[in-house]
């Protein structure tokens, strides 16, 4: 897949970063995305403004397979298990509409974690896995994590009849509005035994689940991140993945989380591209010898790129090598995927920032406009300082933890 930019990666970036697919599904999955582009750019301004996810594009993703790309090509998908071309394929939508990578990243980032269940995961768990894997191959599903609570915690209880009620409100719920499933991380108090987490799936159509449309975030407006209500949910307790004990610490999970999340530092290295492209193209415009200060800044703005490409291909080809490896010590293996990962975000948290910020100079006054791609560009870039794991304050913790043999 071509990327439209104003100069070729060099070839230094192209071998060591994050800019050539590693499989042959990679490819495929980059060669579909390719179609959507055009349209993703026609409309990034409107939907920005509108705080609209565009459904349209999701329903034509979802008739032609691009939403059933991480899913095994044995149940129906495209079988795309590489971290790294998954990130690569959120970097190029990103530089687009990054609202639209961040909810693709949501059925993305499900079908990786409900590939490893179904290889991997507890023989209760497996026939979930797999069902659910068959029909987001089909396209059938849309399917959605639900992690963020407001107003207490989301609890998931026993009924008289065995069965499960699930009751919370959750918010930030990108691609909630055209979900047909949740994946809700919630805990479960039963009586007599000890409170574990649990992770229910929850379908649209059941009882008691309300999405509602009450978006109006500051950037990635066009993702859809909404809040969802939980009231009495009923839950049958096959459809129940078992997650560890709140408030105790498990490195063996952390490979876990790694995998789930770990491909989204894609879209803040695709915003900061969008974003040079843009100065770049403006500064070609303008003509003549630039100043020294511009000569300067876009020389930092490169090597800041640079470094970020090279950071996150590692921390991703980490993650791919561990992914599947269970032979070991899983808590070893946890915290082996979980560092490198916390590294490159934190770089990419701070420097995907700044070279937003010096593009924006760079072009000037008319950069400040909302109607201009810079002014969705700076407030997008801006999200990955919230998402987990961790946020900024926590991903300290746990890096200066490893620092210090803690």
């Amino acid at each position: 897949m071509k990327e439209a930019s104003v100069h070729e990666h060099p070839g230094v970036l192209a071998d060591n970063g994050l800019c050539e697919p590693k499989t042959p599904a990679g490819r495929r999955l980059l060669d579909l995305l390719e179609r959507y582009l055009p349209a993703l750019e026609a409309e990034s301004r409107e939907n920005d403004r509108e705080a609209t996810l565009p459904v349209h594009l999701f329903d034509r993703m979802r008739k032609e397979g691009a939403l059933g790309a991480t899913v095994p090509e044995d149940l129906g998908g495209l079988g795309v298990r590489s971290l790294h071309d998954v990130a690569l394929a959120l970097a190029r939508i990103a530089g687009r509409d990054a609202g639209v990578a961040l909810a693709l990243h949501m059925q993305f980032s499900r079908g990786l974690t409900l590939d490893f269940e179904w290889r991997h995961g507890a023989p209760s768990t497996r026939p979930l896995a797999e069902d659910l894997l068959r029909h987001m191959g089909s396209g059938e599903a849309v399917i959605c994590g639900a992690v963020k609570d407001v107003r207490g915690t989301t609890v998931l209880t026993r009924a008289a009849d065995g069965s499960y009620r699930l009751n919370g409100r959750k918010t930030l719920v990108s691609m909630a509005g055209i979900a047909t499933h949740y994946v809700v991380s919630a805990r479960l108090e039963e009586a007599g035994a000890p409170v574990r987490l649990a992770a229910p799936v929850v379908a649209r159509t059941s009882p008691g689940l309300t999405v509602l449309d009450n978006w109006d975030g500051m950037g990635m407006r066009s993702s859809g991140s909404v809040d969802i209500v939980f009231d009495g949910c009923p839950v049958d307790r096959s459809r129940v993945l078992p997650r560890g004990e709140p408030g105790v610490r498990d490195d063996a999970a952390l490979a876990g989380q790694t995998v789930s999340s770990i491909a989204m530092l894609g879209i803040y290295v695709g915003i900061a591209e969008a974003a040079r492209r843009i100065a770049v193209v403006e500064l070609l415009r303008r003509g003549g010898a630039p100043p020294a200060g511009v000569r300067t800044t876009m020389a930092e703005i490169d090597a800041r790129l640079f470094a970020l490409h090279t950071a996150v291909a590692s921390a991703l080809t980490t993650a791919d090598r561990l992914a599947d490896d269970l032979s070991g010590d899983l808590a070893a293996r946890g915290r082996a995927m979980m560092t490198p990962f916390q590294y490159a975000k934190l770089l990419v948290n701070r420097h995907a920032v700044g070279v937003v910020d010096d593009c924006l100079m760079l072009v000037g006054g008319a950069g400040y406009s909302n109607s201009h791609p810079l002014a969705r560009l700076y407030r997008d870039v801006r999200a990955g300082g919230f998402m987990h794991p961790y946020n900024f304050t926590d991903g300290v913790d746990y890096l200066s933890e490893v620092a210090l043999g803690r």
